[in-house]
């Protein structure tokens, strides 16, 4: 007979938000926590995105008012953000799917810090792009 009174049955409690506490963390607890980020700002922005569509159905002046407010420079951050968010979450999902199948499980550091490269690089490429319209 198993003697159950060894074995601690309490479960752990974690707090909410626990997943940010990062300090002393591996590189693999940073990488999570800002795809958790990433994906979060992202559902935000789609809600925000249906919200502003939704300025279609207010008629033609509703829209050409927020399409001057999208050209003005102060949105400028906002879009660099968004593909920052769109570039790491999408390049960190290649990289969590190849990890889940097995390739380049003993790697996952070095393709994270490469993959943090390419974010960087085409992060450029885009604002300059948006720069530059």
């Amino acid at each position: 007979m198993l003697d159950t009174t060894r074995f601690n049955t309490r479960r752990r409690q974690r707090r909410p938000g626990a997943w940010l506490h990062l300090k002393g963390r591996h590189v693999g607890a940073w990488a999570f926590a800002l795809n958790r980020l990433a994906g979060l700002g992202l559902v935000l922005y789609l809600i925000l995105h249906l919200f502003v569509l939704s300025l279609l159905a207010k008629g033609p002046r509703a829209w050409d008012d927020f399409v001057a407010l999208a050209k003005s420079p102060l949105i400028l951050p906002l879009d660099v953000i968004l593909l920052a968010g769109i570039l790491y979450h999408g390049l960190n999902g290649v990289r969590i799917a190849l990890i889940g199948v097995g390739i380049g499980v003993r790697q996952h550091k070095t393709m994270f810090w490469t993959l943090m490269v390419i974010v960087a690089v085409l992060l450029a490429v885009g604002t300059w792009g948006f720069i530059t319209v």
